[in-house]
């Protein structure tokens, strides 16, 4: 097969689907690989770097989609600049797509890949099990972004991070809230305890308490509900009396906190609100909020997506695709996922997908002109029509 790697087109975007270390297994496998020129050059792989380890560089990005039966792409496909073409749209038809779709957000996409007979695997849906760890890109990239959130906060505050003994007086270390102990919230800690900070975590999970503790930080107590989690390992979307008791407690941990990174997401969701605008103003003037939840429409009610807001001498960060400002790590990781999940879905030899495999049928949102994904083909259904009452 030939399997087609586009330069991401979205701004600030650096990843890539593929880098060169990876080409070789799929050479070894039988497949070909095309990139279009620039591809990794964000990443640092260069053309050159392609080359050598045996792709082809396509300098005409439609003539790759033209002769790929596979694509590889990072984000959702998006309006090319000077095209009024989505990229959906140059994907050939019956070709196959891997990488992240968001399908619910995009639903012309998903609506293209069905009217041109595209196969497509949504990388936010690979099976949370342990025989597809290796695929989980979601993991991968809330690593990234649990770290790069506390350096962004550590490059913020007017302080330092550790405690320090010097000739001028002891220097007392930060302190840090990391709320949600799911991938991304873990790494924060360990981050944060590494550059020496004062940790505690919050999260509604029970079963996060132990890992929490592992890591050196302290768990926040309160009485928390034995189903807080799908069996997915997805935190779930909980009560409003319980997130309310997750506001108090959260609440009183503010005024001593420096530095406040939080995480929670709910899959599919808008994520929930942890931090009241009135809760800012709890925290002394000069800390920090790290939103990594801020796509989602942030755990904090002030943030805004991609922007910083100072409320009360606090400052709020809508923290956006951090996982592309460490493009090489970043790609290295997604890329491993994208070929574990690729040889997963082809099986050497294999020209078709092997979909009684229960990886291959989680993620596979497009097949043969359906929609394959129940969740999905509901959310794109259109609403029937109320029928309008008599007029008396």
């Amino acid at each position: 097969m030939n399997i087609g790697i586009p330069k991401e087109i979205q701004a600030g975007e650096t990843r890539v689907a593929l880098l060169p270390a990876m080409v070789s297994p799929l050479k070894r496998d039988g497949h070909a690989v095309l990139v279009e020129s620039g591809a990794g050059s964000a990443a640092g792989a260069s053309d050159n770097d392609y080359k050598k380890a045996g792709a082809e560089i396509i300098r005409d990005v439609r003539k790759l989609y033209a002769r790929s039966d596979v694509i590889f792409k990072v984000l959702p496909p998006g309006a090319r600049k000077g095209s009024p073409k989505n990229e959906a749209d140059l994907i050939a038809r019956g070709t196959a797509y891997v990488g992240f779709l968001a399908p619910q957000a995009n639903p012309q996409v998903i609506r293209t890949f069905v009217k041109n007979k595209v196969t497509s695997f949504s990388m936010e849906y690979v099976p949370r099990i342990t025989r597809a760890q290796s695929m989980d890109a979601l993991s991968s990239m809330a690593t990234v972004a649990g770290y790069k959130a506390v350096l962004v906060a550590a490059d913020h505050l007017a302080k330092m991070f550790p405690l320090l003994m010097t000739a001028a007086g002891t220097v007392p270390p930060s302190s840090v809230l990391i709320l949600g102990a799911g991938v991304a919230g873990l790494q924060a800690i360990a981050t944060a305890k590494r550059l020496g900070a004062k940790v505690e975590a919050f999260d509604p999970r029970p079963a996060v308490k132990e890992q929490v503790k592992s890591l050196g930080a302290t768990f926040l107590e309160m009485e928390l509900p034995p189903d807080a989690e799908t069996a997915g390992g997805y935190a779930k979307e909980l009560s409003a009396e319980f997130l309310k008791k997750e506001q108090e407690t959260i609440a009183s941990r503010l005024p001593k906190v420096d530095v406040v990174v939080s995480t929670a997401q709910v899959f599919g969701k808008r994520s929930p609100i942890l931090i009241t605008a009135k809760m800012v103003s709890l925290m002394a003037p000069g800390s920090i909020i790290v939103d990594l939840a801020a796509e989602q429409g942030g755990n904090c009610e002030l943030t805004r997506a991609g922007s910083t807001v100072l409320k009360d001498g606090v400052s709020i960060i809508g923290a956006v695709n951090l996982p592309a400002t460490i493009a090489v790590h970043a790609s290295q990781m997604y890329a491993k996922n994208v070929v574990n999940l690729f040889q997963t879905l082809y099986p050497k030899g294999a020209s078709t997908p092997a979909f009684d495999d229960e990886v291959t049928s989680g993620c596979c949102m497009t097949h043969d002109g359906t929609i394959r994904n129940d969740a999905v083909r509901a959310s794109l259904a259109p609403k029937a029509k109320k029928p309008k009452g008599k007029k008396k």
